[in-house]
């Protein structure tokens, strides 16, 4: 079997989850009004239209974002990474 390097993995995790976040945002940004309906149909017809920002949509906001999603999907990801080590070793 495979060994699993933590580093790796949490460093894949993060990099796929920062291009979801970029795609997203992107998808928001062109299609505000589909994007709000895909939400509500996402979550069965809860309604986001309320929490629609008004202002005026900023690069700083974006990195903002994605920068505390990319090491919120890293540490999680190694903590898969070490947690999926020590049980495989215990088998």
């Amino acid at each position: 079997m495979t060994r699993t390097n933590p580093v790796r993995f949490a460093s894949a995790l993060a990099v796929t989850v920062g291009i979801g976040y970029a795609l997203c945002t992107i998808a928001f940004w062109l299609f505000p009004e589909a994007a709000v309906n895909f939400m509500n149909a996402l979550f069965h017809g809860l309604d986001f239209r309320p929490l629609a920002s008004t202002g005026a949509f900023t690069f700083g906001s974006f990195v903002y974002g994605l920068v505390v999603l990319v090491a919120w999907a890293f540490m999680l990801g190694a903590i898969f990474g070490v947690l999926s080590e020590r049980l495989r070793s215990t088998t």
